[in-house]
């Protein structure tokens, strides 16, 4: 009986081991498994997420600032050359001020339909209204008359034309964009037959 006893006690010991093994072994694997599913997935989605805004943040837009600021500046320049011509065809008192300003409508007319083509081809947006500044000085020559008009006005054509040809020879050598380039290029010899026009009407 003894023997039976120190048996059955020994058996017991050895089923209660084995079950604490099975035990530790199911806490080690469902350990494992957190971190091999939860940890490496979150370790990969965060890895995912920083090369993707890395990528993100190295394309840059095809187009430079020399180009953004030429086109809005030509724009905006025909803009006002068009509203400047079309009171100057109304209020000038001299008859070649009145031509004068009916040829920068149809020239300034003519190149921004031009410059609208080239830019919607490479869906580029360009300004439709003119800055407050602008606005202002067209405004004030708005409210001159007779001849105090006429030279106000024919002064400001000499000023902006002379900026303008500048502007354009600089984007006819510096841009990089051949349409925009050639548009530069195109468009100065009319801007010079203006600046030309507006000395010989002002003698200076």
């Amino acid at each position: 009986m003894k023997r039976i006893t120190a048996f059955l006690l020994i058996a017991g010991v050895c089923v209660a081991q084995a079950c604490n093994n099975n035990s530790n072994n199911t806490n080690r694997t469902d350990s494992s498994s957190n971190i091999t599913g939860t940890d490496t997935a979150t370790m990969y989605t965060d890895t995912t997420m920083n090369r993707t805004d890395t990528t993100s943040s190295m394309n840059p837009g095809p187009y430079n600032k020399d180009i953004a600021d030429f086109t809005m500046k030509a724009a905006t320049g025909s803009l006002m050359e068009i509203q400047l011509g079309q009171i100057a065809q109304t209020k000038a008192t001299d008859p070649r001020i009145k031509d004068f300003g009916s040829m920068m409508v149809q020239d300034h007319t003519a190149a921004s339909d031009e410059l609208k083509r080239i830019a919607a081809s490479k869906h580029i947006d360009l300004p439709t209204t003119l800055s407050a500044d602008e606005q202002k000085e067209i405004d004030d020559l708005n409210q001159k008359t007779g001849k105090e008009f006429d030279k106000a006005y024919m002064n400001m054509m000499l000023k902006d034309h002379k900026k303008d040809i500048k502007e354009f020879e600089k984007a006819g050598k510096d841009l990089t964009d051949a349409d925009f380039k050639n548009f530069a290029m195109k468009t100065l010899p009319t801007l010079q037959k203006h600046l030309d026009s507006a000395q010989a009407i002002t003698g200076k």
